[in-house]
């Protein structure tokens, strides 16, 4: 019996040899706050079901944080798909697709002779409950890319096997709910019985899985409808049905076949239509003086705004562009967060009272010198920036703040038109494994800092659970208050953004606190066929991003 020296956070212990990561897991469990269900062994992540093969430094994953939540969501979408299969029979199932992410989980949609009722969904609810009772192994098994192609063929898994042709590893790691077989790009947990918080309800024509989230991985949220951004993300979805690109492996055949440069000009013609619909729905509101923009981090806001400016302007009004970030408080003035850096993402951040001074007094068609904020020395400037209002004058504003009325109180509601913009992907890399729109967003803005401001992609990722918590407070709480949305995504994108990511991730080291997400990024963007970044016209949003655009 071969004992290995383990040193798991800071202590040492003898365990022998071949032991599983699981059981010692058990052992420490008591001292995790959430429900332990990866490990990092020796800067490696790993799954529990891994053993002991040499002396080695441990530390333990739990549910309360990113990488953590993500293996335990994934793990229950394999629950339910099995139960779903178990519950309606294989032949009754041509589909059953996971859509995108909607309030705290995930819209599904089930296609085949089967429909979707309260009573379907509470018979598969007490199915999964019945397999996490039974704490049924989820077993993992490596086989090669042309098994896997025949194993999901034959399982109807169609957008499997097309991803599968274009995959460049000879291996697939395939896991297991007894001898329910699937696909997932990810970790999983060890067993079932890990798995005892979720809910399902029927939204739609389909059903939302409602599931944990890190701050709380121990209960289940209440289902709150966003009924607006849910509409947004089924036009992209129908959109992604009509051209026959609803996964990565579809877009990939359009791109073997030389087809890629119709559909970027597809894809650009729709956002520009759309554009210059949202220019006609503002005009229709006559009252309207402040068309107010916001959106989460690298959406786009910045291409968005000109090129509406120029809709605007092809109509016959006279737009004017303005940034709330400068109205900053002087950084001396600025508040701080919980470790003492400085908070730019809250609306206190904001010189609140005069942004409303200034907006009621081009409202009221006085003259007003706007001001600049000079990020290098921390101040507020004015550079004789002057304006006025006439008749045919709007007033573009954009801002992560601009769909809460606290920043802009003093103006009467008539004149505002709210638009709420994000990257909502209508691209999933199969019918199981959805592509988050963070993970979208998070590529653009690694290629674009690393452009533009000379950062790398480790202090990008570094900093990006900051920037999604202040979307959390800031921006999503109002999404719903828009009174237009709009979806910067454009389905090419990644084959795109993925020339300019890559060796911006490779440059991440393993020593790295960033590099199992750099790692994982990687892994992700090999999925995408490359797409020349010279068909993308210049007035393209994506150019924002990779450099190249009409606009600066």
């Amino acid at each position: 019996m071969e004992m290995l020296n383990v040193n798991i956070e800071g202590k040492e212990k003898k365990y022998e040899k071949g032991t599983l990561l699981e059981t010692i897991a058990r052992e420490y469990q008591a001292d995790y706050k959430s429900d332990i269900v990866l490990a990092v062994v020796n800067g490696k992540l790993s799954e529990l079901t891994k053993k002991l093969k040499e002396e080695c430094t441990v530390k333990f994953i739990g549910t309360d944080t990113v990488c953590g939540i993500e293996t335990y969501r994934r793990s229950v979408v394999l629950l339910m798909i099995k139960s779903f299969y178990d519950v309606c029979g294989e032949d009754n199932i041509e589909k059953l697709l996971v859509d995108y992410s909607l309030s705290k989980g995930y819209y599904c949609e089930l296609y085949g002779k089967t429909r979707i009722s309260g009573e379907l969904l509470q018979k598969v609810k007490e199915h999964m409950q019945k397999l996490v009772e039974q704490d049924i192994p989820i077993t993992k098994e490596t086989i090669s890319t042309r098994e896997a192609v025949e194993h999901f063929r034959k399982h109807k898994m169609y957008d499997k096997e097309k991803l599968f042709k274009f995959r460049r590893g000879s291996n697939v790691n395939v896991y297991k709910i007894n001898h329910f077989e699937d696909y997932y790009y990810g970790y999983m947990v060890p067993s079932t019985g890990y798995l005892k918080y979720f809910d399902l309800y029927a939204y739609d024509e389909g059903f939302v899985l409602q599931l944990p989230v890190k701050e709380n991985p121990s209960s289940v949220p209440d289902f709150k409808p966003q009924h607006k951004v849910f509409n947004v993300l089924k036009e992209a979805s129908a959109w992604g049905r009509m051209m026959d690109i609803e996964t990565v492996g579809a877009l990939n055949e359009q791109i073997a076949k030389g087809k890629i440069k119709d559909i970027i000009l597809v894809q650009e013609a729709l956002q520009e239509m759309k554009i210059a619909r949202l220019a006609s729905e503002i005009l229709n509101r006559k009252n309207t003086k402040f068309v107010m923009i916001a959106g989460p981090s690298s959406s786009g806001k910045t291409t968005f705004a000109k090129r509406l400016s120029i809709q605007l302007t092809a109509h016959g009004m006279k737009p004017h562009t303005i940034s709330v970030d400068d109205y900053f408080l002087n950084r001396s003035e600025t508040p701080r967060d919980e470790n003492g850096d400085y908070n730019y993402e809250i609306l206190e951040a904001l010189d609140v009272k005069q942004f409303n001074e200034d907006m009621t007094k081009l409202m009221n068609g006085e003259e007003v010198e706007i001001p600049e904020f000079n990020f290098h020395t921390g101040k507020r400037e004015y550079n004789g920036k002057k304006l006025k209002l006439g008749k045919e004058d709007i007033l573009i504003i954009e801002g992560i703040h601009c769909l809460n009325d606290k920043l802009s109180y003093s103006l009467p509601k008539e004149s505002k038109f709210k638009i709420y913009i994000s990257a909502l992907t209508q691209l999933n890399v199969d019918e199981h494994n959805r592509i988050a729109t963070t993970d979208g967003r998070l590529i653009r803005r690694m290629v674009r800092d690393a452009r533009d401001r000379s950062t790398t992609a480790e202090e990008t990722i570094a900093r990006w659970a900051s920037v999604r918590k202040g979307e959390e407070n800031c921006i999503f709480p109002y999404q719903e208050e828009a009174d237009a949305m709009f979806n910067s995504a454009l389905i090419y994108e990644l084959g795109v953004l993925k020339q300019f990511a890559e060796p911006l991730l490779f440059n991440v080291s393993p020593e790295s606190p960033q590099y199992h997400e750099a790692k994982r990024l990687l892994k992700f963007l090999d999925y995408f066929l490359t797409v020349n970044s010279e068909l993308i016209p210049a007035n393209s949003l994506i150019r924002e991003f990779i450099g190249g655009s009409i606009f600066y």
